[in-house]
């Protein structure tokens, strides 16, 4: 690397969100954060991914934490620190498309709570599903001269993506008038010399700064960030060791030493990087010890180059066949999903495309015939519901999953969709005193687990369980 010119890397570290959403399905308290704040605060990163992903629903849903009051935390702890989060376009951080106001409504109170980075992506890369989002963030700059839209494209393989598509991808990014670029190789499928020549493309098609994401579940991660710098990537996501590797992130003491006395030194202080590793040492082997971390999550898995199966579609597969009692199944669900893809024009698999693809396989290999049970998330999908696909759809499958009479939908899906908050306002205002902005967009995107969060909420405060309570005779438990 000695004849390429000097270009101080940057590093965002996900220890606080997509690493553990990869390894321990999102259930890192922030209990477990708060102590190492102060030291996190002072590495240097270019920035902290911490928010948004799965952590808001597992907040609510099975920590019974309040996500806004987490950020609001993190903020406070990480003062000096860029602080991002994951953001799925139109879908938020739900899985169906919401209304702009909802988007535009959710980008300000990320903003307003302690958010400067939105990584904004969406599932089929269909940049009309990323604007409002976008345009939301920049409506935010004045308050908030931080305030930062990243796009992210969806990495994938297949007939359609070639370097041509992601450069001009790359154009039309930065004509939408984003601040950056990442590309989001959510199952770990970029290959090393693949990765070199995509940056290669996608500093083609634009001058924006680029970052690169990747799990290592196909064991290929650090290579490939490697080759992704030499070819000009200018950030790169890594994860504290303790942390790292398997479904996770490469490690950011291994890139950060790697990359230490080079033409790409990122200047972090390696004491300062193994500290932070020191801290989460424990956490981790606390988490295999009771079971919250399994060992398959850790090893590298090639296969994942032919099915192209990101870890958390996985374990849903091997969840769902579980349930039917078919888990002898595996082997042949994987080789449907890609034959579904291809029939649902190969978009990336990534939620909540992922789980739409995946489904569809477990139940076409469960029943025996080919889409003769289609779940309502593959009608959307096929329906045009959530954005135009790379390619066609096959046409006999389009006939086989839309109603006679139904066609697809061809322009910008949200457009079709009413404003909603006002709606969302008068729902959450039945169910808590003088409610936040806050919670009413934790309604919004999550309705039910919502609605048990706010009475597990007022349990708290009040001493009194609602969900016990004994409503006939209005007896309530103290």
């Amino acid at each position: 690397m000695s004849d390429q010119v000097t270009k101080k890397v940057g590093i965002t570290e996900t220890v606080l969100r997509d690493a553990h959403q990869s390894l321990i399905a999102t259930r890192m308290p922030i209990e477990e954060m708060l102590p190492i704040l102060d030291k996190m605060d002072k590495v240097g990163y270019h920035a902290i991914e911490c928010w948004g992903g799965a952590t808001f629903d597992a907040c609510l849903r099975f920590l019974k934490e309040d996500p806004w009051e987490r950020l609001r935390k993190l903020r406070k702890g990480l003062p000096n620190s860029k602080l991002q989060m994951l953001f799925r376009g139109q879908n938020i951080l739900g899985y169906n498309h919401y209304a702009d106001d909802v988007v535009e409504e959710f980008v300000k109170r990320s903003i307003g709570n302690g958010i400067d980075i939105i990584r904004i992506f969406d599932c089929l890369n269909d940049i009309r599903n990323l604007k409002t989002a976008a345009n939301a963030v920049k409506a935010c700059k004045q308050e908030n001269p931080n305030a930062h839209a990243q796009i992210a494209l969806c990495y994938t393989l297949g007939d359609a993506y070639t370097l041509e598509y992601w450069e001009k991808l790359a154009h039309d990014v930065e004509e939408l008038g984003a601040d950056s670029l990442c590309i989001k190789d959510m199952a770990g499928l970029l290959l090393p010399q693949a990765g070199y020549d995509l940056v290669k493309a996608l500093k083609r098609g634009t001058k924006l700064p680029i970052e690169i994401h990747t799990h290592y579940t196909s064991g290929m991660g650090s290579m490939t960030y490697l080759k992704c710098i030499e070819a000009g990537a200018d950030i790169i996501d890594t994860a504290s060791t303790p942390l790292a590797l398997g479904t996770s992130q490469p490690s950011t003491d291994v890139m950060v030493k790697a990359l230490q006395g080079t033409p790409f030194d990122t200047g972090l202080d390696m004491d300062k990087v193994i500290e932070i590793s020191d801290y989460f040492t424990p956490y981790r082997e606390e988490c295999i010890k009771s079971g919250l971390m399994s060992t398959k999550v850790l090893g590298v898995n090639v296969n994942t180059l032919k099915y192209q199966v990101p870890g958390g579609m996985l374990s849903n597969l091997i969840s769902q066949l579980h349930q039917a009692g078919k888990d002898d199944k595996l082997t042949e669900v994987l080789e449907e999903v890609p034959r579904v893809r291809k029939d649902f024009g190969e978009p990336p698999l990534v939620t909540p495309s992922s789980q739409i693809v995946g489904t569809q396989a477990v139940m076409n290999v469960i029943m025996g015939e080919r889409y003769k049970m289609v779940p309502k998330e593959s009608h959307k999908l096929v329906a045009g519901e959530f954005g135009v696909t790379v390619k066609p759809m096959d046409p006999e499958v389009v006939k086989k999953v839309l109603k006679p009479g139904e066609t697809q939908m061809t322009d910008r899906p949200a457009d079709h969709i009413a404003p909603q908050m006002d709606d969302f306002r008068k729902k959450t205002a039945e169910l808590v005193e003088n409610p936040t902005p806050e919670d009413v967009l934790d309604y919004a995107l999550f309705p039910q687990v919502a609605t048990d969060f706010f009475a597990y909420r007022k349990a708290q405060k009040t001493g009194v369980d609602v969900n016990a309570a004994d409503k006939e005779n209005k007896a309530y438990p103290v």
